[in-house]
Order: C-alpha cells, then sequence, then structure tokens
C-alpha cells in the first residue's frame, strides 16, 4: 500500500497540467513508464483525489465486499464515490492532464496545493485549501472527538 507524505504548492500549466513531485513518484515505488491514476471529484470538499491505480482497486474491493448490488442506497453511494471518476496518466516528465470539468469543480485556476493523504493525493485549488485551514475546528477537540469514537 503507497502512503504519501507532504505538501506541495505548485502551478497549473495552460493546458490543465501538474507536475507530480518526485517525492510522490517515488512514494508510488517501481513505476512503468507511464504510471496510471484515478483521479476525481472528493465527496466532501471542493477539491480532487488522486488515487494509484493500486489504491483505488483496494478501495474499490473493499467497497464492494460491503454493498449488495441489489440494494438501491448500497448503489447511490457507489456512484458518489465514483462520481467523475477518470483514468490519467503521467508523461515522461510526471504530469498529468485534469479535465477542465475537474478544474471547474474544485475552483482550479493557476496556484494549487497537493497533499498527500495517506494512500491518494488531494488536489486544491491553493485560495480553497487556505479557506480549510482558516475554517477547520480546533484539532484537540476534534482529535478528542475522532479517537475516542
Amino acid at each position: 500500500m503507497v502512503t504519501f507524505i507532504g505538501e506541495y504548492n505548485i502551478r497549473i500549466d495552460a493546458k490543465g497540467r501538474i507536475v507530480l513531485p518526485t517525492a510522490f513518484i517515488k512514494q508510488v515505488g517501481d513505476i512503468p513508464q507511464r504510471e496510471v491514476f484515478i483521479l476525481k471529484e472528493d465527496m466532501y470538499e471542493q477539491c480532487l483525489v488522486l488515487y494509484p491505480i493500486s489504491e483505488w482497486d483496494r478501495q474499490n474491493q473493499i467497497i464492494r465486499s460491503k454493498l449488495n448490488p441489489f440494494d438501491r442506497e448500497h448503489n447511490q453511494f457507489l456512484r458518489s464515490f465514483s462520481k467523475g471518476a477518470i483514468e490519467v496518466s503521467t508523461d515522461n516528465v510526471n504530469r498529468i492532464l485534469i479535465p477542465k470539468r475537474l478544474l471547474e469543480f474544485a475552483k482550479i485556476t493557476k496556484e494549487i496545493v497537493l497533499s498527500g493523504q495517506d494512500g491518494k493525493i488531494e488536489i486544491w485549488s491553493a485560495e480553497m485549501y487556505q479557506s480549510l485551514w482558516d475554517n477547520s475546528p480546533d484539532f484537540e477537540q476534534l482529535a478528542k472527538k475522532v479517537m475516542n469514537s
């Protein structure tokens, strides 16, 4: 399993491409010439999420093991989880192309923050990321609530 660590401020080019930091590429491990990822809308925040294909497959196995394909709510959950998901590949300089509809969803224009979050990378507009932290709850209280549940 891949664990992404780090936070990087980068710029998107005029064609909608971003360069994945070398540290993230190294964290994927032994990669082929063109690494395949799944890029999707986040379910809870106005950001994008980038999964290595191996992590995406692992997440889907976990989800499918808990879902009944004949249950309407389960199907709705799966649709929500997969909403906007597309396959993207790195080019020879570790760039990925982000489609315009995903850039619009995340309000990405120029400045971006890439944030390693365990098995995925969150892709934020710099403004939205700063706003997230400006409006975040007190970490001590959040930790108590989450870790005591």
